[in-house]
């Protein structure tokens, strides 16, 4: 079972909102997850907002978790 750290999808019609979770790599991205890891807000006032908790990230990769490029390109971005 490859485990992979992707954004899943809660906000409505137009107003994207973006849990980041650890999931199973089978599993269609709206299904079921293992573990939340945080949140992403494309559309915020103030500019995107991303927040991650670091430990619970670095735990998945450790265990050999796979980030998608988005989530991989977000982390970057904020410098964790």
């Amino acid at each position: 079972m490859a485990v992979k750290i992707r954004l899943a999808r809660i906000g409505s019609h137009k107003k994207p909102f973006y849990r980041i979770v650890a999931a199973s790599g089978e599993k269609a991205v709206q299904k079921k997850f293992i573990e939340i890891l945080g949140t992403y807000n494309p559309s915020s006032n103030t500019g995107s907002q991303f927040n991650i908790d670091k430990d619970k990230f670095d735990k998945w990769i450790s265990l050999g978790a796979k980030p998608s490029d988005t989530v991989m390109s977000l982390v970057k971005k904020q410098g964790k």
